[in-house]
């Protein structure tokens, strides 16, 4: 009587270890932040390169997915998104796929199992946005099929190395990120105040270089006076009456449309509470 057919592992798939470029962090977390409401996690694929035993990877994009009882992903976006990446960076292919969380789940084998058509021993790299202890934990993953006589019964997932690899450029772009931010941005009176300012500085300068060319204490610039005369054209002429008039209107303009945008937003929150948008609007 035969004995048991023999359970068939490949060699030479956990070889490799992985590179993570931040850029490809960014993306994942920003992926995690849009996601629909309700959903757990976000999944994407990977691009990037493959060298010397070294996953590189360098840019990805989410892939939108449902997991209920069966695992649907966006095939058609996916296809249509790595056409487009292929266009603009030849040079990088797809390399695997991510998803966020702290492990690897149930239906990450059917996932894994899709990508395996889209690239030879795709990574998964696992990204837990949870920021655990103010940490970011990065993982990735390599599959080998589990198989008796040819036919594939399951996949086993095994963690490979991981850092993050980032250039000079990505570097100075981090360090500024995690500095800490000192100067606060002006509010809008405060940039208006240092608009008039240089306004007014430029002001004088002009008034001081038409005031000694007049008088011969240098030599005028033909190129200057004509910008200094386009500049003056373009001033409208009015009297002060005029202005005062025209910057009550203006003013009149603006208090009426605020009015208006609170009277609406009023509106939208009453219709809001009474379960109904068919009230007319004021």
């Amino acid at each position: 009587m035969a004995g048991p057919a023999p359970l068939t592992l490949p060699a030479g798939v956990t070889e490799n270890s992985v590179k993570v470029h931040p850029v490809v962090l960014f993306t994942i977390c920003d992926a995690y932040i849009r996601r629909n409401e309700g959903q757990a996690r976000v999944i994407g694929t990977l691009l990037g390169k493959v060298g010397d035993g070294i996953i590189d990877i360098r840019n990805c994009y989410a892939v939108p997915h449902t997991e209920s009882e069966q695992v649907a992903v966006d095939v058609m976006l996916h296809h249509t998104m790595a056409g487009l990446q292929q266009k603009v960076n030849p040079g990088e292919r797809i390399v695997g796929w991510f998803s966020t969380g702290t492990d690897v789940s149930g239906s990450n084998a059917l996932i894994h199992t899709f990508y395996t058509n889209e690239c030879v021993n795709p990574v998964h790299l696992v990204v837990d946005t949870t920021l655990q202890d103010n940490k970011m934990s990065i993982k990735s993953f390599v599959s080998r099929s589990l198989s008796i006589q040819g036919r594939e019964l399951a996949r086993e997932f095994q963690e490979v190395p991981c850092e993050v690899r980032s250039i000079e450029a990505e570097r100075a772009g981090g360090d500024l990120l995690l500095g800490e931010t000192i100067e606060k941005l002006p509010n809008e009176l405060e940039g208006l105040a240092s608009s008039l300012s240089k306004l007014q500085n430029s002001l004088e300068a002009a008034e001081t270089y038409v005031n000694e060319v007049v008088s011969g204490k240098r030599q005028g610039s033909v190129l200057v006076g004509r910008h200094l005369a386009e500049a003056v054209a373009t001033v409208p002429h009015f009297s002060a009456a005029d202005l005062a008039k025209l910057l009550q209107d203006s003013q009149n303009d603006v208090l009426l449309t605020s009015y208006l945008a609170g009277l609406i937003r009023a509106h939208i929150s009453l219709a809001d509470k009474l379960g109904t948008m068919q009230l007319p609007v004021v």
